[in-house]
């Protein structure tokens, strides 16, 4: 393709993680550094500030708090959970986000997010497509949930599965205090895939972990779950238990009563008062001393115990989006390959079709759960541990971390 020059908009969009921010980063500081774009816009709440207009001129931001986003936690540019329709049935959103993009001549659209936001992704760039406006359209891959498509991991999951693992390590400690026993029952964030539940592992690999796991790749039983915790506790005298909040019964039906409660803007049901509901049952049945945690949005948020392996492979995934668009390439998601190089673990980025990775879930394989479901074999040990790997230099104001300030100009 001949070179295209024009400006470009970065968006994030959905959960945040404590790296989205550091993949925003690879994304802006490449951008700006590069002939052919233009401007940088950063879009306010993601694909609806596209719609509002409201986009900020990331040029007349201060390079040092452009930098300190690889440090800073949850989404600087403003994040949102929107569909937009099948253009098909309702094009009105894509000629408004067309009219924009011709408004500020954009030519290359980044966008930062999961399952969704890739799904969002994936209908921009065929309507541009179709209407033949020429504007180069990349995913930036994004989830603690570790679930899209394609992908060997995903930005912001290794930050999360370490804080998961070491706080399941320091309330481990905290539940053995005192001379009664306890049964603590930690609920971990995870819909429909387990990978950030499995995380827990990591602590018992270290001693000092759950003793059952349970995720939702497999139907939940709570005969036999509660069978599994009167037996550990009678073996022990304590019990340490992490549930993934969307684990279910065989008719696909949540456990945690608060399913129903409410959905997000894409209609999945929000979760949460699973542990509460379990500690309940288990007390009734067991009549020990029960506490139910609820790590909630602690485990992605936590920049304190971020992965610097999953710092550094953030921004290299914003930055191969930029690189690969301004070569040419379109229509396309970042995705990690894992490999070795000197018998150790290395990370390169490949690109994946968006159709492909739209709305499609990737889970924790089956063998990688024990027979008795309660558990994962070593194979995810392997998996999980090169990739919390390394300790930030955080950026420290009077000890309390010093996060970005961006000014936020709005562009004219």
């Amino acid at each position: 393709m001949s070179e295209l020059k024009g400006a470009c908009i970065i968006g994030q969009s959905g959960g945040p993680t404590s790296v989205i921010n550091a993949s925003a980063y690879g994304v802006i500081r490449t951008a700006l550094d590069s002939d052919c774009i233009t401007a940088v816009y950063g879009a306010e709440h993601g694909i609806k500030g596209v719609l509002a207009d409201r986009l900020f001129d990331m040029s007349k931001e201060d390079a040092r708090e452009l930098e300190l986003l690889k440090y800073t936690p949850s989404s600087a540019l403003g994040s949102c959970r929107y569909k937009i329709a099948d253009p098909d049935v309702d094009d009105t959103d894509y000629k408004r986000i067309l009219e924009v993009f011709k408004k500020h001549d954009v030519r290359y659209f980044f966008y930062n997010g999961g399952n969704d936001s890739m799904d969002t992704c994936n209908k921009i760039s065929k309507y541009m497509q179709k209407v033949g406006y020429e504007c180069r359209v990349m995913g930036v891959p994004k989830t603690i949930d570790n679930d899209l498509y394609g992908t060997d991991h995903c930005p912001g999951y290794a930050s999360a599965a370490k804080y998961i693992a070491t706080s399941c390590m320091e309330v481990y400690q905290d539940a053995r205090v005192y001379d009664t026993g306890m049964i603590c029952i930690i609920e971990i964030m995870g819909r429909h895939a387990g990978w950030l539940t499995a995380a827990a592992a990591l602590a018992t690999e270290y001693g000092a972990g759950p003793d059952l796991i349970y995720l939702p790749e497999r139907d939940f039983d709570m005969d036999k779950f509660l069978a599994d915790v009167e037996r550990v506790y009678k073996e022990k005298g304590n019990c340490m238990v992490a549930v993934s909040e969307g684990i279910h019964y065989a008719d696909g039906s949540f456990v945690s009563e608060a399913k129903t409660s409410a959905t997000d803007g894409f209609g999945h049901a929000q979760l949460g008062g699973l542990a509460a509901r379990l500690a309940d049952v288990v007390k009734q049945k067991t009549g020990a001393k029960v506490r139910g945690i609820e790590l909630s949005l602690l485990q992605r948020c936590g920049a304190h115990l971020a992965s610097e392996t999953d710092i550094e492979e953030a921004v290299m995934a914003g930055r191969a989006a930029v690189e690969n668009a301004v070569a040419g390439i379109t229509d396309k998601m970042v995705a990690f390959e894992r490999g070795t190089v000197n018998g150790r673990y290395a990370c390169k980025t490949k690109l994946l079709p968006l159709t492909e990775v739209a709305n499609a879930e990737k889970k924790v394989p089956q063998e990688w759960i024990n027979a008795e479901g309660n558990g994962v074999t070593h194979d995810f040990i392997d998996y999980a541990l090169p990739l919390i790997q390394g300790e930030p230099k955080l950026p420290k104001e009077d000890s309390l971390p010093r996060f970005a300030r961006l000014k936020k100009v709005l562009a004219k």
